[in-house]
């Protein structure tokens, strides 16, 4: 599309989005809801590049195994906004994934013209709180983008090669053009190459794709969603050691996009991770080889193998999986924020000029730790009266002032005196740490954050190994109780609390927090543990893990796991512990195979995509660096504007997990004004007012002054 068609009376600004997965989608849908109010006479054309179809991109894709889910419920995913939404745009609902499924099934809304056998199975089967495939998540994104395209007079997204001549090409054929101001087109290709425009007159940005082709473009949005590393030095060492030796290496890597036909039958694997990659890669290894679970006679699950599985030695540095995700529903009082709400947040503001910078671990860790504990507590008491020798209006004073104390002695020493059953108790160390502390035999002491069941006999002759996978095998079994039981249910006033605080923590300011804070403790250790307790896998891949361990198929290392790679074996060697009655258990094994199961490090400097590593070497996009006291830290992911702009390129803006900061994810869950419709409104509405102003200089006739 040339420029000789934008004239004054028909304005038309040029946009380039880079990536059409989750993050892309959504933010069309703000474009398209926000372009009424801020941009009502430009008209827009927006080309969205990437190699799969917008929607799902390559994460979602439609194109991958059916035995891969999503770790959230059907009931659990939103693409539309809602009435819970706190932003500055519009609020035009639509369906929640579970809406669209019922609507599916009734015929109002046709299934994906790709739909096969297992699709429409899943579609006739599927309960709201079971948990979907990606297949069937990519569907319905899918679906998203051609409503919302519906919803602004756009017909559809059109899809065609980047080549010259084709559909991605300036030469401008298939182009899909909509009714209300608003044409979009799917570019199947890849952007190689932005050559920025000259930010004076406005000249526009020149996008040039892995075809050959180029775009022109007055904004350009990168929203690349995650893409891989290139090799760590350990992962090169690791290499090198395997190829001298003849043994196999897989590094950290999505699992989907994994080739594991080369993991032999039979052999010992190492597991390095315990993640969601780590269960991702279980299920291909075993149930994608052909073996089944099935419940026994006594209701038990068990695992009836195909005889093509290798055996599985995981281990992690906590030595367990993600908790499981919850299906459980709240029985006593809303959950809310007592430490972290609305007073905190007007307290920051009112001493934001003279306040020293907000370090993570000092000030604000310790608030995160009082506000799960009290939400724990809360649920406990107010669902579950019988539970708590007080009633709430009297344990709430005295468990702050437990908290107050920032002694766990103090706490510990409050739920003893009113918790009758240990299993009830909660400590968010023990939680986070479970293999850490020995289960006292009497049943005493807590192993999984709650009180374990009871400790493990160890012979005179040592600790063996099997000690270790009777801690792990026990920690997953009360894991599984917790968060499946509606007697537990305070686990999920817990897994609540942790959203509200992800939430509150997001929407303090980059430069409140200190350097350290910023680029390494809330990406790293907050996110971190936020995942470990609210992003885990689905209850029935625990309960599958199990299954595994039952039948010799996995089993486990324990945590802080050691490896060695020996070069007088040729193998690689691997050992890890757990605490049990007495002192300390541990594992071990050596392997031909090791398998590092964890998701690449968002590291744009090192990203394997290549356009992202060549913004970031001209200084069109910057990794977060800050200096603080002469120290320098920096972060792996691109610095951005609240809003999603570029600092020092301007009209470029990215969202998506490789920019720095809190962003909530691909997903959000409904009624829950979730953090992600607040990322992309802002960055919508500032998308659409840099649309009018680069509308306004095109109106201007050749040579005439401004």
């Amino acid at each position: 599309m040339s420029g000789d068609r934008r004239t004054a009376d028909e304005p038309v600004v040029r946009i380039v989005g880079i990536g059409a997965g989750p993050a892309a989608a959504m933010l069309l849908e703000r474009i398209a809801a926000n372009r009424a109010e801020l941009a009502p006479g430009v008209r827009i054309e927006l080309r969205l590049v990437d190699p799969h179809p917008p929607g799902g991109g390559r994460i979602w894709r439609s194109a991958q195994s059916p035995l891969l889910k999503l770790n959230s419920m059907l009931a659990d995913v939103a693409f539309f906004t809602d009435a819970s939404c706190r932003i500055e745009g519009p609020v035009l609902p639509g369906p929640t994934l579970a809406e669209w499924v019922r609507e599916v099934r009734e015929g109002a809304i046709p299934a994906p013209a790709w739909a096969d056998a297992e699709l429409f199975r899943e579609l006739a089967e599927i309960g709201e709180r079971d948990f979907p495939t990606r297949r069937l998540n990519n569907a319905y994104l899918s679906w998203a983008v051609d409503e919302t395209l519906r919803r602004s007079g756009a017909a559809g997204v059109a899809g065609g090669a980047g080549g010259a001549g084709g559909a991605g090409a300036d030469s401008g054929t298939a182009g899909v053009a909509g009714s209300g101001g608003l044409s979009v087109e799917w570019v199947r290709d890849r952007a190689v190459d932005v050559e920025p425009g000259c930010s004076e007159s406005g000249a526009p940005h020149r996008v040039r794709l892995a075809s050959g082709a180029e775009l022109t473009a007055d904004l350009v949005v990168h929203a690349l969603g995650h893409s891989g590393t290139l090799p760590s030095d350990e992962s090169i060492r690791l290499g090198a050691f395997a190829d001298r030796h003849g043994l196999g290496y897989i590094a950290p890597a999505f699992t989907a996009d994994v080739d594991l036909d080369g993991v032999p039958t039979g052999a010992d694997v190492i597991v390095r991770g315990m993640g969601l990659a780590a269960i991702d890669l279980v299920v291909l290894l075993t149930e994608g080889r052909g073996g089944r679970f099935a419940r026994d006679a006594d209701g038990s699950l068990g695992y009836r193998p195909s005889g093509r599985e290798p055996i599985l030695h995981l281990g992690s540095r906590r030595g367990v999986p993600y908790r499981s995700k919850i299906t459980t529903a709240l029985a006593g009082d809303p959950v809310r924020l007592e430490y972290l709400g609305t007073e905190f947040h007007a307290t920051l503001a009112e001493r934001a000029e003279q306040a020293e910078r907000l370090d993570f671990e000092r000030d604000v860790w310790p608030l995160v730790v009082a506000e799960l504990t009290t939400g724990y507590y809360r649920e406990l008491s107010t669902g579950h009266p019988g539970r708590v020798t007080l009633d709430w209006v009297e344990f709430a004073p005295r468990l702050r002032a437990a908290l107050d104390t920032r002694d766990p002695g103090v706490l510990a020493a409050l739920a003893a005196a009113h918790v009758p059953d240990p299993e009830d108790r909660f400590d968010l160390s023990v939680f986070d740490r479970p293999l850490a502390q020995a289960p006292d035999p009497e049943g005493d002491a807590g192993a999984s954050g709650f009180a374990a069941s009871g400790g493990f006999a160890v012979g005179s002759g040592g600790f063996a190994a099997e000690a270790v996978q009777d801690r792990v095998r026990a920690h997953i079994a009360q894991d599984l109780r917790h968060r499946t039981s509606p007697e537990h249910s305070a686990t999920l006033a817990l897994f609540l609390t942790a959203l509200h605080v992800y939430l509150s923590l997001a929407e303090i300011p980059g430069e409140r927090w200190n350097a350290r804070s910023r680029v390494e403790l809330l990406p790293g250790r907050w996110h971190a543990f936020f995942s470990y307790l609210a992003s885990g896998p689905p209850g029935h891949r625990l309960e599958e893990l199990l299954a595994l361990a039952d039948s010799g198929i996995v089993r486990f290392l324990g945590a802080d796991v050691e490896l060695v790679a020996d070069e007088d074996a040729g193998m690689f060697r691997a050992s890890g512990s757990a605490a049990v009655a007495g002192g300390t258990a541990r594992s071990g094994v050596s392997a031909r195979v090791l398998i590092d199961a964890w998701l690449p490090e968002a590291r744009a400097s090192r990203s394997d995509d290549p356009l992202l590593r060549r913004l970031v070497e001209r200084g069109v996009m910057r990794e977060l660096a800050v200096v603080e006291r002469g120290e320098r830290f920096t972060t792996g992911r691109v610095e951005a504007s609240p809003e999603g702009r570029l600092p020092g390129a301007p009209r470029q803006y990215a969202v998506g997990p490789f920019v720095a900061g809190l962003t909530g994810g691909a997903f959000t869950r409904p009624g829950f004004d979730s953090l992600p419709f607040r990322v992309h409104d802002r960055c919508a509405r500032a998308v659409l007012a840099d649309a009018v102003a680069a509308a306004a200089r095109a109106a201007v006739p050749v040579g005439a002054e401004v």
